[in-house]
């Protein structure tokens, strides 16, 4: 059997020739090295040091939250935009602003809904619900409102 090269046992043990060639120099023959058989990393993730892991649920849904407004001036537009843009749903009730400063202040919240990809329903009179992307808006309650408004025209 033929014996293999120096090279080649390089290759097979892992261990560098530099090394092999000063153990073999100081008297150390290939039968007097003891090697501890390495450990093999497993490529996953890196984790930062000091920093544990954290357990996540996949079962429990994320809570959703819902951020109810009065706002009393059209200043107060950018603090509900602030809500949206945070993936908080809001419903506005605009019965204490005066109706020009309400409009201003839906046509500001449409745009940003428009630029977040979410959705407005009226839900009642001068209340508003407006619902960033992330909230899924199930059922109308435009009948009823339609209802309730020609009846009141009725009257």
């Amino acid at each position: 059997m033929e014996q293999p090269t120096l090279n080649e046992r390089e290759r097979d043990d892992g261990m560098s020739g530099r090394v092999r060639r000063w153990l073999q120099f100081l008297g150390f023959g290939d039968d007097d090295l003891i090697e501890e058989p390495r450990e093999e990393e497993v490529p996953g993730p890196m984790a930062a040091p000091g920093k544990k892991g954290a357990v996540v649920s996949l079962h429990q849904p994320k809570a959703v939250k819902l951020v109810l407004c009065e706002p009393a001036r059209f200043e107060e537009g950018q603090g509900i935009a602030d809500h949206l843009r945070n993936r908080r749903a809001a419903v506005i009730n605009l019965q204490k602003v005066p109706y020009e400063e309400g409009l201003r202040i839906m046509d500001f919240l449409s745009g940003v809904l428009y630029a977040l990809g979410g959705t407005m329903q009226k839900i009642g009179p001068q209340i508003i619900l407006c619902a960033p992307d992330n909230v899924d808006v199930q059922g109308a309650i435009s009948d009823y409102l339609n209802q309730q408004e020609s009846q009141d025209k009725m009257r």
